[in-house]
Formats: structure tokens, sequence, C-alpha cells
């Protein structure tokens, strides 16, 4: 079971995930893969969810988890015993509840070593940059035409590996 976001850029069961991508390219990477519905797969939002009215899931394996604290957000993550959990990162989740960063982010990180865990937002912000800093890997997505439509606007990096092709080494002459 994989989820491919873009041509080279495929998740797999075992990692933590942080992803910052278009709304747009997530549902499609979501509802384009039929294979999703044989698993089970928990989809965690709190208070808001801008991706939940698109994604075409009538699959019984389908399950969602509404979290409304940083609390109830931990709660969730350590009963959950899906193929797949995705969650839809909310930042209100953590106001006044700051404390709680590191062990959601140890908790993300521990749900990622039997299931495929993906954190998603469409940006950074401080709360997800937390979070994100325990994955196994972070990938931002951007739209064709934000950096000049140029193949490699596609930025992955994984912790330890080497850096990205787009990155040049200068020389000292």
């Amino acid at each position: 079971m994989r989820i491919e976001l873009r041509r080279g850029i495929t998740l797999h069961p075992g990692t933590f995930t942080a992803v910052i991508a278009p709304q747009a390219l997530i549902l499609s990477a979501l509802n384009g893969n039929p294979d999703l519905r044989r698993f089970l797969f928990l989809f965690v939002c709190g208070n808001y969810s801008r991706l939940l009215s698109g994604i075409g899931r009538t699959s019984a394996n389908f399950e969602v988890r509404r979290p409304f604290t940083a609390d109830q957000l931990l709660t969730v993550l350590n009963e959950a015993g899906h193929t797949v959990v995705f969650v839809e990162h909310d930042p209100t989740l953590f106001d006044g509840g700051e404390r709680l960063l590191a062990p959601a982010a140890a908790a993300l990180r521990d749900a990622g070593r039997e299931a495929l865990v993906i954190l998603y937002a469409p940006a950074m912000d401080r709360s997800f940059a937390a979070l994100a800093r325990q994955a196994d890997r972070l990938i931002e997505l951007l739209p064709l035409g934000e950096m000049g439509q140029h193949p490699r606007d596609t930025r992955s990096h994984r912790r330890g590996g080497p850096p990205p092709r787009a990155q040049q080494t200068l020389e000292v002459s």
C-alpha cells in the first residue's frame, strides 16, 4: 500500500511524513487511489477541515475522528490501530496547549512505526513545524508556476539523506 503525491514522490507504510501541499493535490492523491479502500483509514481533523467535504470515501474502512483539543488529539493517536492515519493539521488545537506539541509529535512518530502517518497542512505554521521535527520526511509541494514552472519545484528532503538535486555547492576559487 502506498500513496503517490506526485510522480516520484510516494508515501509508504512504517513512516511518519509531514506534507505541505495545495488542497487539490492532496485530494487528488487520496481520491485517486482506489487501493486505499482496502485498508483501515483514519482521517483526523480538528475544529475545521478544508479537505473532508472533498474526500469521496464510501468505504466502511474510512473513519473520521475530530479532536477539539491537543489532549483529545493525543488520545486519538494513541488509540489508532489503522493502516493509514491522515492528520489534517489544525493549529487551534494547540492554542494554550503548546506544552503538548512534543508529546503529540512523539505520538505521531510512534504511530508511524506501525502505519503510514501523514501530517498535512496547506502552509507551514509554528505548531506544524514543531510537530514535523519528529517526521521521517518533510515534503513541500508547490503548485506549478509558483516558482517559475520548473520541474524541480517539488521539494522533498529526507533526514540524514543527500541534499536535493536542486541544491548546488559553491566552490572556493
